[in-house]
């Protein structure tokens, strides 16, 4: 159980919530950088998939969102949320000026440097209103659902979570960077392929999440419920 205003002080400083910090953080940006390329595979039923490579490391994010709402509770997921997207905002805005830059006369990887880390405004947009809404749904959902079951159960609020996060980011971010380029029906496609990998992804790795949870719970000696806390993305 949280222990008050004095423990939080104390978990604030931890190394376990700094690596957590740090990883959810590398996994968003680390992301955003590979999602340019575009990787296929082909199932028996399912036909040939064609997802971004961010697949294999994005999903990661709502696991370690998971994990710090559930062991630091809603208020420190919420800060972690914002320092990731203001850490990723640095990062875009590097590699934008960096690609500006005057080119070196002898260097003549210019149009390689655009093509794979340039970014065009309306994905970059749709990234960035997508991982907000999604993230803070993720995280709201699982804190008020550990109230509700009494800290029982935490398979059920990781899987829920992720539904309801995963879901609204796969369609905000395919529905703000395509709409209109791509046929609807192709949308939905794309949409509801990229939601069940990422569902699947948090289910296959719940027992590890289940390991992490109960890890860092002992290490921290904390259990923190959202009994009354304000969900609110902006109450700071």
């Amino acid at each position: 159980m949280d222990k008050g205003p004095y423990r939080q002080v104390e978990y604030l400083r931890s190394p376990w919530l700094l690596a957590i910090t740090a990883l959810f953080i590398t996994t968003l940006i680390t992301a955003n950088i590979i999602a340019v390329k575009l990787v296929s595979f082909d199932l028996p039923l399912a036909g040939t998939l064609v997802v971004p490579a961010a697949i294999i490391v994005f999903p990661l994010s709502y696991i370690l969102g998971d994990v710090l709402t559930e062991v630091y509770g809603y208020q420190q997921a919420r800060r972690v949320i914002w320092l990731g997207f203001f850490c990723n905002l640095v990062a875009v805005l590097a590699i934008a000026l960096g690609g500006m830059l005057p080119s070196a006369p002898f260097w003549d990887g210019q149009e390689s440097y655009d093509r794979i880390l340039g970014y065009i405004p309306r994905i970059l947009v749709a990234s960035f209103i997508a991982y907000l809404i999604g993230e803070f749904a993720n995280s709201a959902v699982l804190s008020r659902l550990k109230v509700a079951t009494q800290g029982k159960w935490l398979w059920s609020r990781t899987i829920s979570s992720t539904v309801i996060g995963q879901g609204l980011d796969s369609t905000i971010f395919i529905i703000i960077a395509f709409a209109g380029i791509i046929p609807a029906p192709a949308l939905v496609s794309t949409i509801i392929t990229q939601w069940t990998l990422k569902v699947a992804y948090e289910i296959l790795v719940t027992p590890l999440t289940y390991v992490a949870v109960d890890f860092l719970k002992r290490e921290e000696g904390i259990d923190h419920y959202d009994r009354s806390v304000d969900l609110s993305p902006l109450a700071f």
